[in-house]
């Protein structure tokens, strides 16, 4: 899919979505990030999901990263964030580490995904979610149809999560 990103200043947010293309199915995901520092210029961008397109097939493709990240990605923004995005066919697995201090919103957005940890054995289905906080590393499985998933990594914030260990949940 498509990336459209925007930094605006307080009050200066004027904007509207909708689908061009009402023959074509759209799935529209909307997400806040708190900006690395205040009064930055307002930035504006995009990016074309076919320029990510082979890279995300049974493996991650990096999407989005802080300006301050040396990682080459299509969008810069200025937050502590990588958003990262694969399309797993059946049976493929992708590992997902999430380190220490970080934590990830996990959304599998399309088919079925089996999440294996040290200590763990859960599923998510579409449209199906999960915070996860490092220091953790997970084997995640496609089901039958494949999956769609999307990760959001970030600075981490929370204490508990799905997919930590039982050892280190209790």
């Amino acid at each position: 899919g498509n990336a459209v990103f925007r930094s605006l200043r307080l009050g200066h947010a004027q904007h509207e979505e909708h689908n061009r293309h009402p023959d074509m199915p759209l799935r529209f995901i909307q997400m806040w990030m708190t900006p690395s520092a205040r009064n930055l210029a307002p930035n504006y961008g995009s990016m074309r999901g076919h320029e990510a397109a082979a890279s995300r097939h049974n493996s991650w493709a990096h999407l989005v990263s802080d300006v301050d990240n040396p990682d080459p990605t299509p969008v810069k923004i200025h937050s502590d964030a990588n958003i990262f995005v694969s399309e797993l066919k059946a049976a493929c697995s992708l590992p997902l580490r999430v380190r220490a201090s970080r934590q990830a919103y996990f959304l599998c957005a399309e088919g079925h995904v089996a999440v294996a940890g040290e200590y763990l054995a859960e599923s998510l289905s579409q449209h199906d979610a999960a915070e996860i906080v490092g220091d953790v590393e997970l084997k995640l499985t496609a089901g039958a149809h494949g999956a769609h998933l999307l990760v959001v990594e970030m600075k981490g914030q929370g204490e508990h999560s799905r997919f930590r260990s039982l050892e280190r949940r209790y």
